[in-house]
């Protein structure tokens, strides 16, 4: 049996939208008790190897405190800096070794870090950021059931793994970026508060779903012009004067009217350009480029992104070839 990752983001749910919005904190200790469920999940269905991401916090060896585990935990070999790279690292780390499946603790900023290195190993992503539009709303002993069930030898088809879509930002044909639900561009301006929340400041908006239900900058488009997740099309809005008023959560509690210009629903095929410049783009709700007046930078919908494993037809499918069943005598 392949091992299976894990990847807690110790900074995830904890950035400035705590002060301007209502987001529910998850502290490092709540992430301590989901991995410890996530690992009791694990050790259920007979893993027998685990490699977790070291962080400053610890984790991974608060999670294992007076645990009884019959399977093996080991810590993977990367440097860390506290930043979002210490998730692309473990991920890459992951994939080198032929993880089975990554179980992440974090929003979709976590999400979007592991997603730049996974390749072809299934995340299976818990909510414990901000904006959760990517991870799911799950209970951890659940998670690692079904994290268990992606990890079994196997000859049955793991009919429970979608191929998410990911947004690409180029310039010509080199990759600068993703993002795994939404690109914002935004006015120029230095990076230092990541998030966004200031819709005064938006002048686009690119989206790999745009589904009723979620929160962020996807509920504007969910509110013109709603798109499931797995649709093979995105949508582009522009944000302005001259059409419809939209009322958005855009973040926890921060309901607010935003003019939308104009929006589209494109194909994997057409680039967009990014139209206005300077100005700083957002990635899965964090400012993370900026945009120099005549950089020419597209925006593509690629429909291979990470490959997700869905939790409950991942239990139903084990429900049904009996794995919860003790077998006969």
């Amino acid at each position: 049996m392949r091992p299976v990752g894990i990847i807690a983001n110790p900074a995830s749910g904890k950035d400035i939208r705590r002060l301007v919005a209502f987001g529910s904190v998850f502290d490092n200790h709540e992430k301590v008790n989901i991995v410890r469920r996530v690992l009791l999940g694990l050790d259920s269905m007979g893993v027998q190897d685990v490699r977790i991401m070291p962080d400053f916090f610890g984790i991974g060896p608060r999670a294992l405190d007076d645990l009884d585990l019959s399977l093996k935990v080991s810590y993977l070999d990367i440097p860390l800096e506290g930043t979002q790279e210490d998730s692309t690292r473990a991920a890459k780390a992951l994939s080198d070794l032929g993880a089975a499946c990554i179980v992440t603790l974090g929003g979709d900023g976590t999400n979007r870090a592991v997603a730049k290195a996974c390749g072809e190993v299934p995340l299976l992503p818990i909510s414990t950021g901000t904006n959760n539009v990517f991870p799911f709303m799950v209970e951890g002993t659940l998670a690692g059931i079904a994290a268990g069930v992606a990890a079994l030898d196997s000859s049955s088809p793991r009919s429970f793994i979608d191929r998410a879509p990911r947004l690409e930002i180029r310039r010509g044909s080199e990759l600068v970026d993703i993002a795994l639900v939404d690109v914002v561009v935004s006015n120029p301006g230095f990076i230092a508060s990541r998030a966004v929340w200031d819709v005064s400041t938006i002048h686009e908006i690119f989206l790999t779903r745009a589904e009723p239900g979620t929160i962020g900058f996807s509920s504007v488009g969910a509110n013109v012009c709603a798109l499931p997740a797995n649709s093979g099309k995105g949508v582009h809005i522009t944000i302005g004067d001259g059409g419809q008023k939209v009322k958005a959560p855009i973040a926890p509690g921060l309901i607010r009217w935003v003019s939308v210009a104009s929006y589209r629903v494109f194909e994997p095929a057409e680039p967009i350009p990014v139209s206005y410049t300077p100005s700083v783009i957002a990635l899965d709700g964090e400012r993370e480029l900026i945009v120099s007046k005549g950089d020419r930078l597209t925006i593509h919908l690629a429909p291979k992104g990470p490959r997700v494993v869905d939790i409950a037809r991942a239990l139903r499918q084990a429900s049904e070839l009996c794995l919860f069943l003790q077998p006969q005598a």
